[in-house]
């Protein structure tokens, strides 16, 4: 009867990830080299070192002919200088050479003239434009200098990365394996997704869920499944799963009625067990982080808006440590007007579903009415989350908010 006098205590969430943290002295993950068409994505485990300049070689930045600038002072439209054109390597003075873009310059020049800005008749060339020393020049390392690195370890690789490094000579990359995480859910109240459920039960949302919101961050999942509200079959598969996978989610079970028994299971299972159990948060106060097994754990509520949020206060870092970034991937954030005065509980952090418009030339933010945090459809009317700090009660009408964004703007 104890468990049912509720939490004790909540805990701060920054601080209770920061001891997370410190109990989890996470590893680095292993390496692997990947071709540059599948590193995409992909964390970088060693720096990206550039082993000669770039550009390799001073080079036209646009189709023209390359010559001295000093031949042209003087040069408009009403008194064009006449150079000689040249097939040589080298430019003398008085001379221009045709090139394209991504040509060499030719020894002796210093400035390319646009196409557009010449004629050309026989073995002559008209020009009516002046040009600048160095003009429509790339420069031999302008963009990259040989020994630099281009890319520090610990960064995802976007698609700018891989033309750098293909521009740079790279067919390979080293990068970090993707972590694998174990979602269990547990509760007998729940079915798996294409069963046949009791008349009292109802389809498991929350791995499918939480498993899409870890490939979306560039992990791999893996499915262990429901266990009932039973203290061997929770203790047989979270076993189970640490000995699979580098992290575990479980879902359900964390609350403190007669049935919650993940944080029991966790504590009887090693050290040291449960870090925080019972966040200052909202939804999703039944959170709980743990450690077993030099691996982290994570103890999300069985409610699916709860589960989400816990995720992504906790999950979401957790699961970028994993990855080897250099640090969380945060949620892209707007400047937004919300729409209507919405309420929020002392002392807890909470997290409004809002739906972010672009209306007049600037965003608003409209709460998204939640009956409770097991209301997933909630999710997919918003766009974003207004986190509202411990030390507010809500957030007035034509406020000034920062929206943290997981889709896109919603139409006017």
């Amino acid at each position: 009867m104890v468990k049912l006098k509720g939490f004790q205590k909540l805990a701060n969430t920054d601080s209770a990830l920061k001891s997370w943290f410190n109990a989890w002295q996470a590893k680095k993950p292993r390496q692997v080299e990947l071709s540059l068409d599948d590193a995409l994505g992909r964390v970088l485990a060693l720096d990206l070192v550039a082993e000669e300049d770039l550009p390799r070689f001073d080079k036209s930045a646009m189709d023209g002919y390359a010559l001295r600038f000093e031949d042209l002072v003087g040069a408009s439209q009403f008194k064009p200088i006449t150079l000689q054109l040249t097939e040589d390597n080298q430019v003398q003075p008085k001379q221009a050479k045709q090139v394209w873009t991504g040509n060499p310059i030719p020894k002796g020049a210093n400035a390319v003239v646009m196409l557009e800005n010449t004629k050309q008749r026989n073995s002559e060339l008209e020009v009516w434009s002046q040009a600048a020393p160095g003009g429509n020049i790339s420069s031999r390392g302008e963009d990259v200098k040989k020994g630099q690195i281009v890319a520090k370890a610990g960064t995802r690789l976007n698609p700018y990365h891989i033309g750098l490094a293909a521009a740079l000579g790279y067919s390979e990359l080293t990068v970090y394996f993707k972590p694998r995480v174990a979602i269990l859910a547990t509760g007998n109240e729940i079915a798996e997704v294409g069963s046949n459920p009791a008349e009292n039960q109802i389809f498991d949302s929350n791995k499918s869920m939480l498993a899409a919101m870890c490939h979306e961050l560039g992990a791999e999942t893996v499915d262990f499944g429901i266990a009932k509200d039973n203290p061997e079959e929770i203790t047989a598969k979270i076993k189970q799963a640490l000995q699979n996978a580098d992290a575990l989610i479980t879902t359900g079970g964390t609350s403190v009625g007669g049935l919650d028994l993940v944080p029991e299971v966790i504590n009887r299972l090693g050290k040291p067990g449960m870090v925080a159990h019972g966040m200052a948060l909202r939804p999703a106060m039944p959170t709980g982080v743990a450690v077993l097994d030099g691996k982290p754990v994570m103890v999300l509520s069985g409610n699916p808006v709860a589960a989400v949020v816990g995720f992504e206060v906790f999950g979401r870092p957790a699961v970028c440590r994993l990855l080897g970034l250099n640090g969380t991937e945060e949620r892209p954030v707007v400047k937004a007007v919300m729409t209507r005065k919405v309420p929020s509980a002392l002392g807890r952090k909470t997290f409004i579903r809002v739906l972010v418009k672009l209306k007049e030339g600037e965003f608003v933010a409209e709460p998204v009415s939640a009956k409770g945090s097991g209301s997933i459809s909630t999710m997919t009317q918003s766009n974003g989350f207004v986190i509202v700090p411990e030390n507010r009660e809500g957030i007035t009408e034509s406020e000034n908010v920062i929206v943290h964004m997981f889709g896109k703007l919603g139409e006017a």
